[in-house]
């Protein structure tokens, strides 16, 4: 539901989010309040001492005190239980429970000083009384503190600027006054955004692109957030019921609704040899990813085996690797792709916004000039992911859009390849190889408009796009690259589904089914919880109030409009978001392979015992965001790498089986 409304302002935290906090506070007030109790009626004759009349009167007070506290917060969870996501109003008493509950804060506060005051008397009493009133005096001081972190945590800067009017409809103001108070709102969004951003980045220089994509990345993250009025444990609610809404759906499908097409031979033929490129190159793209990736995916070896060649000192076989002064990086690479120092034409680690690392290394086994750009991995390199970028004419018209800092960063690789003569000099090693680019991520999106840049002067180039982004090429940029650029994407991975119009499609998704639904939150986030970890039967949540509980709403049901702040574009419009002129349909690059994985339950679990099968799949099929415990998961490399080896090695073992079921579309 929206956020509270306390001391005249909004915050991040509803009426019904109170129920896991307050249930564990209470917890820990019971078991303090019974220790206390205990040390009084145990120790008490031993009070028999100079200032012991004050740490008996102190213990006396902080039961009482305990005992009330205890009382509130019982009271808060208890009304937080009550109603639904968009029905607060059985918990319409909440905020002057609340205000009760803050107002005992300050004879909380009193009390603790004064038992800290009397603590540090040095007061001679018996030693056990004296090391449970201190103990006492630090965890009221820990709960304070505690509670001082959270009030931080749940504010909203801008909950003093919400409209007083409802969302949409500011009927009692002239167009022009409405547009004035919605772009202060937007400008007021953009620069707490901003400076929430900056904060984060605060280790990043200064320069005009950091401050360009400072203001880029403020203007993404207020787009997307700042015109609902949603709490982030709606959101998580949301997203738990979308994963069962997801489940059920699949689980329910009849056989006869999923459309299958077997593979020809030659189409089989030619995934088979797809599939084990991407096997080959995928380690080229994690080893671009430098040393951080190699210890993660080593985490008790790593160290030893690269640790030689750390802070080795500078000798002739370095001169070609910039921006890593320990050496450590390049140990990680020559570890990972097993190649030898001459085989190495440029290591570039030189890390900027809009300048992404990369490496040049000559691929003997493949006969290939092989170009890996690094993905995400530095607070750079992320606000490359979300700024704009206005390219001119020509081909970069396809990629103007929330990823046009990937264009940017593929441009500055284009620059230093070709001006500063790097693949000239590794054709002039090896002119009968091929250029091949890969890349992952963010890597993926920039290796995939790299090779487009580049078909003109190597019209034999190819490129391999590992869990590129989705809304990277326009319609005809799309087809364009489907002659040389394969895209491979793992599972459910979230990324290949990420554009603007799906974000809308989200975010609409998340609005209808918590509208929609008429369970507590607590019991949505439980049971989301035991689903996503342990699995089961998806919980068949109503899609609207049972007829015999309508009687007791005491107030309208919050509906999707009424968790909007402010006119949304997929909302307030006829259309629908995905078909905005705001939001033109963007394509992720090539030919799509998909490794999906077998009888999965989408749970949390290890990836080796995991089966996959490769497949041709149609752009279409990741037009929607999946929510899933391996959205995530399924997007780092090193998860990548290990489905790919069990792909390979099932279709090895298997090369006289009949190909596997699924849609291929080339």
């Amino acid at each position: 539901m929206p956020g509270m409304v306390l001391f005249g302002r909004r915050w991040s935290l509803a009426s019904d989010d109170l129920v896991f906090p307050g249930s564990f506070e209470l917890f820990l007030r019971v078991l303090w309040w019974i220790a206390s109790l205990t040390l009084y009626l145990m120790h008490r004759r031993k009070l028999d001492c100079p200032g012991g009349v004050l740490l008996s009167t102190y213990l006396i007070v902080l039961l009482v005190l305990l005992a009330v506290i205890i009382g509130i917060v019982l009271a808060i969870v208890c009304v937080s239980m009550r109603g639904t996501i968009c029905n607060p109003g059985p918990r319409k008493s909440m905020s002057k429970l609340l205000y009760i509950r803050l107002a005992l804060f300050l004879p909380e506060m009193v009390w603790a000083s004064l038992g800290a005051a009397w603590v540090a008397k040095g007061i001679q009493c018996d030693r056990t009384v004296v090391i449970g009133i201190i103990a006492t005096v630090i965890v009221s001081w820990i709960v304070i503190a505690a509670t001082m972190v959270t009030i931080v945590f749940v504010f909203d800067p801008l909950g003093g600027k919400m409209a007083p009017y409802p969302p949409c409809i500011p009927e009692h103001l002239d167009s022009n006054s409405s547009n004035h108070l919605l772009t202060g709102l937007r400008t007021a969004a953009k620069s707490v955004w901003e400076t929430r951003v900056q904060c984060c980045c605060c280790c990043i220089g200064q320069d005009d692109n950091t401050r360009v994509a400072f203001s880029s990345t403020a203007d993404l993250f207020s787009t997307y957030f700042s015109d609902t009025d949603l709490v982030p444990s709606d959101i998580a609610a949301g997203f738990t019921l979308l994963h069962q809404q997801q489940d059920k759906i699949s689980h329910s499908r009849e056989p006869s609704e999923v459309v299958t097409h077997t593979p020809g031979q030659p189409q089989e033929t030619e995934l088979d040899a797809e599939v084990e490129n991407c096997h080959h190159y995928m380690p080229f793209a994690a080893a671009a990813y430098g040393w951080p990736l190699y210890i993660y995916r080593n985490p008790f070896t790593g160290l030893c085996r690269i640790g030689g060649d750390c802070c080795r000192g500078r000798d002739i076989e370095y001169d070609a690797v910039e921006g890593d002064e320990h050496h450590c990086h390049f140990a990680s690479i020559l570890k990972t792709t097993g190649l030898q120092y001459r085989d190495f034409i440029h290591v570039s680690f030189h890390d900027k916004v809009y300048e992404l690392p990369f490496i040049v290394v000559l691929d003997h086994r493949k006969e290939s000039v092989v170009v890996a750009v690094r993905g995400t991995m530095s607070l750079q390199v992320m606000l490359v992911c979300s700024t704009d970028s206005d390219l001119g004419a020509g081909w970069e018209q396809g990629v103007r859009h929330k990823w046009g800092g990937i264009a940017q960063a593929a441009r500055y690789i284009y620059r230093r390849l070709v001006n500063d003569g790097i693949l000239s000099q590794a054709f002039s090693v090896a002119p009968e190889y091929r250029l091949v680019v890969v890349g992952h991520s963010l890597g993926a999106g920039a290796a995939a408009l790299l090779a487009i840049m580049l078909r003109g002067a190597y019209p034999q180039v190819r490129a391999y796009a590992f869990s590129p982004p989705r809304g990277l090429l326009s319609k005809s940029l799309f087809e364009y690259s489907k002659d040389f650029v394969v895209s491979l994407i793992l599972g459910m991975d979230v990324i290949p589904r990420l554009s603007v119009a799906n974000m809308e499609d989200l975010k609409r998704r998340i609005l209808r089914v918590i509208a929609n639904c008429n369970k507590p939150k607590y019991k949505i986030l439980l049971h989301g919880c035991w689903y996503s970890v342990f699995g089961g039967s998806p919980d068949n949540f109503p899609t609207e109030l049972d007829e015999g509980n309508q009687g007791a709403l005491t107030q309208p049901l919050l509906g999707e409009q009424t968790l909007l702040t402010r006119c949304s574009p997929g909302y307030c419009s006829g259309d629908s978001p995905l078909d905005s002129p705001k939001y033109p349909t963007l394509y992720p690059p090539g030919r799509i392979i998909h490794l999906e994985e077998e009888g999965g339950s989408g749970r949390f679990g290890c990836c080796s015992a995991a089966q996959y099968r490769a497949r041709w799949a149609h752009e279409t099929e990741f037009s929607k965001i999946l929510i899933g415990p391996k959205m995530l998961i399924d997007h780092m490399p090193d998860v990548m790498i290990r489905a790919l080896d069990r792909v390979v090695a099932d279709r090895t073992a298997c090369v006289s089986c009949p190909g596997q079921g699924g849609s291929n579309v080339p």
